[in-house]
C-alpha cells in the first residue's frame, strides 16, 4: 500500500511534512540515526545527487556532515543534533545556510505497528525557506524510505 505525503508551509518560515511509514517507530528511528541505514534511502534519486559521505555522531551535542555530488561538485550540509530521545523525537540544526540556522524536528509516533512522521523545518526567514527548496523531493524521499523498509522485511 502506498502512503502520501503531505508538504505544507505553516508560515513564512516554517514547512511541515506528514507521511504514514510502513515500519515501527523503533526501526523507523533507527533509519533515521545510522549512518550506514540512512544513506540507502535519504536521496531522492530523480536529484542526480549521490551522497558520498554520510557521518551521523548522533547524540545531543553530536554532529552530522553529509558529502553529496552532482554533476562533479560536492556540496556539504551539516549540523547539531539538538535533542535525541528514541525511538520518538529528533531535532537538529542545518548550519551550512547564510542567515542563520534552519531547524529541524522529526517525530516517529507509532500508530498500529506504522508510523506518523512529522518532519518540521524552522528556517531563519521566508528568503532561505524560498531558497531551499524545502519540500523538493520530500515525497519521493519517503517513498524510498517505505521500500528501503519492506526490503529490510518490515
Amino acid at each position: 500500500m502506498r502512503n502520501n505525503t503531505t508538504v505544507e508551509r505553516k508560515s513564512e518560515r516554517e514547512v511541515l511534512v506528514t507521511r504514514t511509514v510502513n515500519g515501527p517507530a523503533r526501526l523507523v528511528f533507527e533509519a533515521w540515526t545510522k549512518a550506514e541505514l540512512f544513506r540507502q534511502w535519504w536521496v531522492p534519486k530523480s536529484t542526480g545527487l549521490h551522497l558520498v559521505s554520510c557521518e551521523m555522531d548522533v547524540r545531543v551535542g553530536g554532529g552530522y556532515r553529509l558529502v553529496f555530488l552532482h554533476e562533479g561538485t560536492e556540496m556539504a550540509f551539516y549540523g547539531k543534533y539538538v535533542e535525541v530521545t528514541p525511538p520518538s523525537r529528533l531535532v537538529w540544526t542545518n548550519e551550512e545556510g547564510e542567515g542563520g540556522l534552519t531547524v529541524t524536528t522529526v517525530t516517529f509516533e507509532e500508530r498500529d505497528g506504522k508510523t506518523f512522521l512529522t518532519v518540521h523545518d524552522l528556517y531563519p526567514s521566508k528568503e532561505a525557506l524560498e531558497a531551499s527548496g524545502a519540500s523538493d523531493g520530500m515525497a519521493e524521499t519517503m517513498d524510498q524510505l517505505d521500500a528501503f523498509l519492506a526490503g529490510m522485511g518490515v
